[in-house]
């Protein structure tokens, strides 16, 4: 069953089927409020409002984008609103937390070196202004294009445009710097 007769399903009155929803975005959606808000405890809440919104919301829904792009601009602003609202403190969050337990004793060199390099992608990634951590969070993470990272975040083409070559370049240096100390 695709989305939009899910969401038919939905509107018809099979709650319950909204569950497909969080369990598909549920993570990118979290990676996003707290690239927003550096706190992953508060990305936890505001994805937990949006998705709340979203539900009430589900009928304004138009089938002309699509639906993770609908759902993470309600993600983004309502990070937005919150942020502005709250001062948060910082914590490291894992974009995608990995079960080790499948993996055999021939993968374990190969797994160390995934996870370290998902961790300094992760601390760059913390080390970054918020919105350009967003930016290459939905353009490289969640591959969304610029046009719908533009319906997300209600910023330009040309905008995000320069705002990602920008954010490619600090995360560039701030990756290579990390390089740096992690081999003293």
């Amino acid at each position: 069953m695709d989305e939009k007769q899910l969401i038919h399903k939905i509107l018809k009155g099979d709650t319950s089927a909204f569950g497909y929803f969080v369990d598909t975005y549920q993570d990118m959606a979290i990676t996003i409020a707290f690239r927003v808000c550096g706190n992953k405890q508060d990305a936890e809440d505001i994805v937990q409002n949006a998705f709340v919104k979203a539900f009430h919301n589900l009928h304004t829904f138009r089938s002309d984008s699509k639906f993770s792009t609908w759902f993470y601009r309600i993600v983004y602003n309502t990070a937005i609103t919150e942020t502005r609202a709250t001062t948060y403190n910082t914590e490291f969050v894992d974009y995608k937390q990995m079960d080790t337990s499948s993996y055999s004793d021939f993968d374990t060199m190969d797994q160390i070196e995934e996870n370290e390099r998902k961790a300094i992608v992760n601390e760059a990634l913390d080390k970054m202004p918020g919105d350009e951590g967003v930016l290459l969070t939905l353009y490289y993470l969640e591959d969304n294009s610029v046009k719908e990272i533009a319906q997300i975040t209600g910023l330009t083409d040309v905008n995000i445009k320069v705002k990602l070559h920008r954010a490619r370049k600090r995360f560039a240096d701030t990756v290579n710097l990390l390089m740096r100390h992690e081999t003293i």
